[in-house]
């Protein structure tokens, strides 16, 4: 006898209904995930070629934040904006900045309203026009500078609030810790780009010296903004949009090669669709709930250091500053200031990269616990190395501040700038992922706006002496690190909740530990009334 199709609807329910509870026994113990070699999976392989797309954005960042460096060191730069120095220095550095901090307003609504894709697309739109302003001339040279500069700062930020999110969102679970590493590595690679286009146009006379470098500013995202849609889109999001077809569709293309019996696929899109549920159904979505619980509070608080110790650790001193520090032991000429520049940035991004791949087996909170001891030791040493010369002018005590520079940042790659965004983005629930990025973007774009007025200032007035406001840091930040930083290695991106709100996290699986603690609680009560 044929079944109405009532009886269809009930029957197919029961069964999704099942599977699901089936599944949710299964998440209690943690996602099952399989060993895959990424090159040789046919879905994988493709998704990963593409990554690099989503890491320019990274590298534009990088380009964009450490060209005024490079720019330092040129004549015709110097002569076009009348030498500027002090607090007006500040300015120009600390303004792209001050535009990052602007984005916080918009970048998660971006992401959440609109998409990962599109998201990154708005903000390519808003760097495009920072560039121009840049580059084109006018009689008021110093304010379109600035303007540009402020909104190739908002239009980065806002392009950032959702690559990397669309990077952790479509890894495969095996992988998501060492490409959202790897993501903000990329930095790197834009300062290299940026250090040695300077280095290729420093001897120019005219003022092509500097704008080729700033046009160049264009050139990535117009190939992230051609690309972009290749990549799929978030299936986090679209679950979270009620499309979970075309969710699953996704899943199934890129983590288990088109076969939608695989397993493994349909447990963890099930993880992610009962997250997502519980999470509309039990959190709230505005940005107060940062402070509603514990959980949540210390995600903030984590967020809110990692920024902080991201900028202000010495490094910012180094990046923005290397003229100066240069210029104060003696090393003075624009092509060994240059050479020195894009020695470093590769120095940095190699030593970045390669400790990126040891994230999931080193482990987060241990690989930024030999980056804050190894920075506050050679650090400390560079201050000494810096009072030497200052005194007595020993040209060896100059090269060894050279050498700590490198020492510097060589320890410093082992968690900075690559945790920087991992981090912040893997202890949030999806949620509140978006808005947390931003919130992590903004505090550390007014980290930078701090360096970048307050260092300049110092080193004039303090020279060497200003070095120990770092060390202080240096010493506060083992310190926190040791204390309240939680490991994430091993969990999903969805597992993770659990480290922070315990059985109340809102995680697949959840109904299965409150039916058990439920269950826990009638037999204790029926036990107290028997006695």
């Amino acid at each position: 006898m044929e079944k109405t199709p009532a009886e269809g609807t009930v029957g197919q329910t029961y069964r999704e209904d099942s599977d699901g509870l089936a599944y949710s026994y299964e998440h209690v113990a943690g996602l099952d995930i399989p060993t895959v070699t990424w090159w040789k999976d046919p879905g994988l392989r493709k998704l990963y070629i593409m990554m690099p797309v989503l890491f320019l954005g990274s590298t534009i960042n990088g380009y964009d934040g450490s060209l005024l460096n490079g720019l330092q060191t040129m004549v015709p730069w110097q002569t076009y904006f009348d030498n500027p120095s002090g607090s007006r220095l500040g300015l120009f550095t600390a303004i792209q900045n001050i535009g990052g901090i602007c984005a916080l307003g918009f970048s998660s609504y971006a992401a959440d309203i609109f998409g990962r894709r599109i998201g990154v697309c708005l903000g390519l739109l808003i760097v495009f026009l920072g560039t121009i302003l840049q580059v084109v001339p006018t009689k008021d040279r110093e304010g379109m500078f600035i303007g540009g500069r402020f909104l190739v700062g908002l239009g980065s930020n806002l392009a950032q609030g959702s690559a990397p999110l669309l990077i952790m969102e479509i890894a495969h679970p095996q992988h998501r810790g060492k490409l959202t590493t790897m993501y903000n590595t990329l930095w790197y690679v834009g300062a290299i780009i940026a250090a040695w286009t300077v280095f290729g146009t420093v001897k120019y006379t005219s003022d092509a010296a500097w704008r080729i470098p700033v046009g160049m500013q264009a050139a990535m995202p117009v190939i992230q903004f051609a690309l972009i849609f290749c990549l799929p889109e978030s299936p986090r999001w679209l679950l979270s949009k009620d499309r979970p077809d075309e969710a699953l569709a996704v899943l199934v293309k890129y983590h288990a090669n088109g076969d939608s019996t695989d397993h493994f696929v349909q447990s963890e899109f099930h993880e992610i669709q009962e997250t997502i549920r519980l999470e509309k159904l039990n959190s709230e979505h505005g940005w107060t709930v940062f402070l509603k619980t514990p959980g949540n509070r210390k995600r903030l608080l984590l967020i809110a250091l990692t920024s902080f110790f991201s900028q202000c650790s010495g490094n910012g001193l180094a990046s923005y500053y290397l003229h100066d520090i240069l210029n104060s032991v003696g090393i003075t000429g624009s092509y060994d200031q240059s050479l020195i520049n894009g020695g470093l940035q590769i120095w940095s991004f190699l030593v970045a990269i390669f400790f990126s791949l040891f994230v999931d087996k080193i482990g987060r909170r241990m690989l930024f616990m030999i980056a804050a001891v190894g920075m506050l030791i050679s650090f400390t040493i560079l201050t000494a190395c810096s009072a030497v010369y200052a005194q007595s002018g020993n040209n060896s005590a100059g090269s060894a501040v050279i050498a700590m520079i490198f020492l510097f940042y060589g320890v410093a790659g082992f968690a900075w700038p690559g945790l920087t965004v991992a981090y912040c983005a893997e202890i949030l629930p999806f949620n509140i992922r978006a808005k947390g990025l931003a919130i992590n973007f903004a505090l550390t774009a007014t980290a930078s706006v701090f360096n970048q007025y307050v260092n300049p200032i110092g080193v004039q007035h303090l020279a060497w002496k200003f070095y120990f406001v770092y060390i202080v840091i240096l010493i506060i930040e083992c310190l926190c690190i040791w204390f309240l930083f939680v490991e994430t290695r091993g969990p999903t991106l969805e597992e993770i909740a659990r480290l922070f709100d315990g059985a109340s996290a809102n995680v697949s699986g959840k109904q299965v530990l409150d039916k058990k603690s439920d269950l826990a609680w009638s037999a204790q009560i029926q036990h107290t009334e028997e006695l």
